[in-house]
């Protein structure tokens, strides 16, 4: 699995890539020069039950800590995630 990230500097996304087949998407939008707000998590339906949308987060969190940069999680997945493990709760806005 391979994880992608794209940013426009307005919005942006992680994606898992699968053998050349998009596993999954997560989108973020710019909210100030340090933070982003998680607003969309997406799976495909082939990979449900797979871990996907927390990986691609994971992946996320590793970003957002190397920068700076803290989190709103909108997104009700995300949000979800945030208050089930605490460890990720240091990059909350």
């Amino acid at each position: 699995m391979e994880f992608i990230k794209t940013d426009d500097g307005k919005k942006g996304a992680f994606s898992a890539i699968d053998e050349g087949k998009k596993a999954g998407e997560m989108t973020y939008t710019w909210a100030g020069d340090n933070k982003i707000i998680i607003d969309h998590t997406e799976v495909d339906e082939a990979y449900g039950g797979q871990g996907i949308g927390k990986k691609i987060l994971i992946n996320i969190l590793d970003w957002v800590r190397k920068d700076n940069i803290k989190v709103f999680p909108l997104c009700p997945f995300v949000k979800a995630q945030f208050e089930k493990n605490e460890d990720f709760r240091d990059v909350l806005a």
